[in-house]
């Protein structure tokens, strides 16, 4: 299997992550042919971003009233290893690569029952003003939440 280039070492890669969120393909999610629409990748990685920021209190202080900024995604790529299918059980692994002054580099890992490497992700996420829409810079609370996942 060619591994994309954000991938070194694979094992290495594999064991580095530390946040996980469970799926079950659900038939809404696959196409005609039964397998995992391509789009959902996307939408897996999503569920994993917001919870992973939930559990960190990072979303609550973005959702909060008197929050000043909130995350954009900058960019996000997917690259799909194995096929997928309804009812599959997944494990989406996520873990922060870099923090950045205002961004910070998420990886993502789509494995099977089987903890076989069905899709990699990778993106960069924006924290910005809501009054500006100018990236603002991680406080030092933030930087710890990314950094340990608690807020």
């Amino acid at each position: 299997m060619r591994l994309p280039s954000y991938i070194d070492q694979v094992d290495r890669w594999r064991n580095e992550f530390q946040y996980i969120y469970p799926v079950t393909v659900r038939f809404s999610e696959t196409d005609a042919f039964g397998h995992l629409n391509n789009t959902n990748a996307f939408v897996f990685f999503e569920h994993a971003r917001i919870q992973f920021f939930k559990e960190s209190g990072l979303m609550q202080h973005w959702m909060s009233h008197d929050g000043e900024t909130i995350p954009v995604t900058a960019d996000l790529q997917c690259d799909y290893m194995k096929q997928i299918f309804f009812d599959e059980q997944l494990e989406i692994g996520l873990k922060v690569v870099e923090i950045g002054n205002s961004s910070v580099e998420i990886h993502y890992m789509i494995t099977n029952e089987t903890k076989e490497l069905c899709m990699s992700g990778r993106g960069r996420i924006v924290q910005v003003s809501k009054k500006t829409g100018k990236s603002t810079v991680w406080d030092e609370t933030a930087i710890e939440a990314l950094k340990t996942g608690i807020y």
